[in-house]
């Protein structure tokens, strides 16, 4: 046991020592490994007791997906009772609002064929007036083509130039304005005399024209025939503007002036323009030469005395047609102001239906999409207790607010 193995740094080393070394070797080497093998124990409780904690987790978990689960369960059996009775009301109420629209709409359309149908009726009677127009205007054409044939005679003429006369001042004057042919106390008929309002001197007018001489004027090639012509004209003239002063012009029975009718606008232009001193001697003698023109002018002028004068004396009647005129304004007023209000009404009850009908259309894409938030829990949108108020207009026809 004593014997020296070995000599290191000069102490030697006996086998006794070298037995003891080994043996403290091996001592350290178990203690090593069970201190390992203790570690691995106290690792593997240490796993053991944290999936025992995962595995109560799991289960905590799968507990509460079950019981969120059925709650879900009751809520969409809620819902869907929920959509079946609103969905019963909904189609109640369209079928309401619908035949409200649909009785309205078809009063409109009745009104607006009625009154197409008087429009119509009116448009085939101005046809006919078209019609009767157009006839006339052939048949004027005709007679225009004779026309040179007329003047060329001269009671023709003169029945020609009293017709035209008498057609303007029927045109314009009230029958009792005027009289045709009648009787003067000195026994002469002129062509047609007026009745001025406030004044019982009636206006004279003389329908006869000498056209002779301007025919004559009208036809001349030289010079000495044209001067002959013009004296013709002069002389002719004059000489009838002196007959008319002569036997209408009656003082305190007719008016201080009469009137003479050109039946041709060509022949008082040449009158204006070549003879314009037979024109103011006419005026001189208080004799008025007028054209068609200026004698519709003039009965106008009459006119509107005598409708004024008929205005005053009928003014209390005006004024009972201008009050009933207004009473109806103010009625046909508030008849247009209700049936505004109905158009607003049909139009805010169908924006609300819209309304309704968009939130249903959400609410049902959310719960077909079962969307969920991060804690694993339904996206609480509403209580579907409450959600019907919602998801319905109210009774007055007004939309529920949007969210």
């Amino acid at each position: 046991m004593d014997k020296v193995l070995l000599v290191v740094g000069g102490v030697p080393v006996t086998l006794a020592w070298t037995m003891l070394g080994l043996l403290a070797l091996l001592v350290l080497l178990g203690m090593v490994t069970a201190g390992r093998v203790a570690r691995g124990a106290r690792e593997r409780a240490a796993e053991a007791a944290l999936m025992a904690e995962r595995q109560r987790e799991i289960d905590d978990k799968m507990a509460e997906l079950g019981r969120i689960q059925s709650e879900m369960t009751g809520r969409m059996q809620t819902i869907g009772e929920v959509f079946g009775n609103r969905q019963a009301d909904l189609v109640r109420l369209l079928a309401e609002r619908l035949d409200v629209l649909q009785r309205r709409v078809g009063e409109g359309l009745t009104q607006n064929v009625q009154q197409t149908t008087e429009n119509l009726s009116k448009l085939n009677e101005r046809l006919a007036v078209i019609d009767a127009a157009q006839k006339r205007l052939s048949d004027l054409t005709g007679e225009v083509l004779t026309l040179k044939d007329v003047l060329s005679n001269k009671q023709a003429r003169g029945a020609f130039g009293q017709g035209r006369m008498e057609a303007i001042v029927r045109d314009a004057l009230p029958p009792g304005a005027y009289a045709f042919q009648a009787t003067l106390s000195n026994g002469r008929r002129p062509d047609c005399i007026i009745h001025l309002p406030g004044d019982e001197r009636p206006l004279v007018v003389d329908a006869k024209f000498p056209l002779e001489g301007f025919t004559a004027f009208r036809e001349a090639q030289g010079e000495e025939a044209r001067r002959s012509a013009m004296a013709r004209v002069r002389g002719d003239v004059s000489a009838h503007v002196k007959d008319v002063a002569e036997k209408y012009l009656l003082a305190g029975e007719t008016q201080d002036i009469a009137i003479l009718f050109v039946p041709a606008e060509s022949l008082f232009a040449d009158l204006q323009e070549h003879f314009e001193d037979v024109v103011q001697k006419a005026h001189r003698s208080r004799v008025l030469i007028v054209s068609p023109a200026l004698l519709t002018m003039a009965i106008q002028v009459m006119q509107a005395i005598v409708r004024d004068a008929r205005m005053r004396e009928q003014a209390h009647v005006i004024q009972a047609e201008v009050t009933r005129l207004v009473d109806d304004v103010r009625r046909l007023r508030d008849r247009v102001g209700k049936l505004d209000g109905h158009f607003r009404q049909v139009g805010e009850d169908v924006s609300g239906i819209v309304t309704s009908a968009d939130k249903i259309l959400k609410r049902g894409e959310r719960i077909e999409a079962m969307e969920f938030e991060a804690g694993n829990a339904p996206v609480a949108a509403k209580d579907p207790v409450a959600a019907p108020d919602d998801l319905m207009p109210n009774p007055l026809g007004r939309p529920a607010a949007a969210e």
